[in-house]
C-alpha cells in the first residue's frame, strides 16, 4: 500500500465522522475517501474493495461491528480494518481481534495515535490506542482462541436459555423440534468446553457472547 492510505470511516455519530475528517484533513498519511453511517450501506459500496483501511465503529445501528468486521475481511481481505469505541470491556476487543481487526482504538484517542496505529496496521503489525494496549498486554494467544464463533441459531438459543426457557419452550418458540434444540444445546456446550448450563451463562457474560 502507498500513502495516503485510502480510509473509510464507518460511524453513526456524525461529530465523529466529521471530526476525524477533519483530524485528517491534512494528513499526508491517510485520505478519508467516503464515510458511511451503517454497516448495509458500506457492504452496498461498489469500491469498497479499492480502500486500504476500514475504521469501524463497534456498535452501529443496523450491524455490529463484530459481525461486520467478519464480512468485510470475508470479502476483502487485504482491507485493514481498525475498531473504534468509547468501550474498553476485554471480550469485545477479544473478539473485534478475532474477527480480523488489526487493532482496536479508543474514540478519543489523539490524532497522532490514529495516525501511528494506521501506519502500524498497515505494515502488519497489531495496534492499539495506549489505553487498549494495556488490556491486551494481559490477553494471551490462548485468550484470543477461547471464544467461539456461535451460528445465528445459536445465539437465539443460547439467548433463550438465558432467560431461563427449557427446551421443550425453546422448541415452541422458535419452531423446532425438541431434538433440534438438544442437540443446539449440546453443541452450545461443547463450543464453549463448559460441562453444564451455569457455566455456559457465565462464559457468555465473560466473552461477551
Amino acid at each position: 500500500m502507498t500513502k495516503p492510505y485510502k480510509t473509510i470511516i464507518v460511524d453513526d455519530h456524525p461529530i465523529i465522522a466529521e471530526g476525524l475528517q477533519m483530524l485528517f484533513s491534512k494528513s499526508d498519511d491517510v485520505e478519508i475517501v467516503r464515510s458511511f453511517n451503517t454497516g448495509e450501506a458500506l457492504l452496498n459500496y461498489e469500491h469498497l474493495g479499492k480502500a486500504d483501511v476500514v475504521l469501524l465503529d463497534v456498535f452501529l445501528p443496523d450491524i455490529n461491528g463484530i459481525d461486520l468486521c467478519l464480512k468485510i475481511k470475508k470479502n476483502h481481505p487485504k482491507i485493514i480494518v481498525l475498531a473504534m469505541s468509547s468501550q474498553s470491556e476485554r471480550s469485545i476487543i477479544l473478539q473485534m481481534i478475532k474477527n480480523g481487526a488489526h487493532g482496536y482504538l479508543l474514540k478519543n484517542a489523539s490524532l497522532e495515535e490514529f495516525k501511528s496505529c494506521i501506519n502500524k496496521a498497515v505494515s502488519g503489525e497489531m495496534a492499539f490506542s495506549s489505553e487498549i494496549e494495556a488490556i491486551v498486554e494481559k490477553t494471551s494467544i490462548y485468550d484470543l482462541k477461547s471464544v467461539p464463533r456461535l451460528t445465528q441459531r445459536e445465539k437465539e438459543i443460547l439467548k433463550l436459555v438465558s432467560e431461563g426457557k427449557s427446551t421443550q419452550e425453546i422448541s415452541d418458540i422458535l419452531f423446532l423440534s425438541y431434538l433440534t434444540v438438544q442437540t443446539h444445546r449440546r453443541n452450545l456446550l461443547n463450543k464453549c468446553e463448559v460441562r453444564n448450563v451455569v457455566e455456559l451463562l457465565k462464559f457468555a457474560k465473560e466473552n461477551g457472547l
